[in-house]
């Protein structure tokens, strides 16, 4: 039987190779219940969802990566969210879209690919990078030669059932053949979308590495989440200041707030305002029109 939801790691006795393949169904379902993407857009968030969860999951931080694809073309936006407590999120903005859009289609010419890490404590980071490649897998590989200088090989599938991928990384030398790298890698350019899609990992790495010693771990668990939330939305309200919502209030009588990942709405009033900036902001912003 299938595991769903689950991202599961395994190593190579005689290789130099690490390694581990992801599988969302709910978790994507709920992305894209709360939002109709056109199918190039939903394919490439569905990636995103894989692939994110694939390289936090090697991440030793308590926190968040968050993989971004700002676009110049049709796509304007990809955002996903992978948290150390193996939850995610995802959005995208688009303009129209055609049918059968390629990825650089999409993206369009001076599109940019950010990976940042935020952590709980401490200061986050930032890698910003053109996109080259024809894939997303193919971007992601680049991205990582040439910040982390290490050897990684993606294989990323998506559709209106599930997202998938399975990546793999070199070790340091010292860890198996070195010659390992190339024979683990050259199969998995084998590796089909639909097979990914639709096996079990105990299939997937039969079929690929039968005559390999690969050792798989224990499945982990994946879910959408998000983290959005009335005291977060009022923190963003609060950096806006007190005369310019006031102001909002006065012309339109409430703030609604709608949450880009889950469409969760906030809505303030003219008494949530006030008690927001623990002041009678609106009627002094009332008082100071007249």
């Amino acid at each position: 039987m299938n595991q769903t939801d689950t991202l599961q790691r395994f190593i190579f006795d005689d290789a130099p190779v690490r390694g581990a393949l992801v599988r969302l169904d709910d978790a994507w379902q709920a992305v894209l219940s709360r939002r109709h993407y056109p199918a190039p857009v939903r394919d490439l968030v569905g990636q995103m969802m894989a692939a994110s969860a694939l390289l936090a999951a090697n991440l030793k931080f308590d926190g968040t990566l968050i993989m971004q694809i700002q676009g110049k073309g049709a796509l304007k936006l990809a955002v996903v969210e992978s948290n150390a407590d193996r939850t995610l999120r995802a959005t995208a903005k688009w303009d129209d879209v055609k049918d059968g859009a390629t990825l650089a289609e999409l993206v369009g010419v001076g599109a940019q690919f950010v990976i940042t890490l935020d952590p709980k404590e401490g200061q986050p980071w930032q890698g910003i990078v053109a996109l080259e490649g024809d894939s997303l897998a193919q971007m992601l590989e680049n991205y990582m030669q040439r910040s982390e200088q290490l050897d990684t090989k993606l294989v990323l599938a998506a559709d209106a059932g599930s997202a998938a991928g399975m990546l793999l990384q070199r070790l340091p030398d010292g860890h198996g053949d070195a010659e390992g790298w190339n024979h683990v890698q050259t199969l998995a350019s084998t590796l089909k979308g639909e097979e990914l899609l639709e096996l079990p990992a105990t299939e997937i790495l039969h079929r690929l590495y039968h005559d390999d010693a690969v050792r798989l771990f224990d499945a982990e668990t994946l879910a959408f989440a998000c983290n959005c939330s009335q005291e977060r939305v009022g923190d963003m309200l609060k950096m806006l200041g007190g005369e310019e919502v006031a102001n909002v209030i006065l012309e339109q009588g409430s703030i609604e707030i709608n949450c880009e990942f889950c469409n969760q709405q906030y809505v303030f009033d003219e008494d949530d305002v006030n008690a927001l900036f623990q002041m009678d902001v609106v009627h002094a912003v009332r008082e100071a029109r007249h």
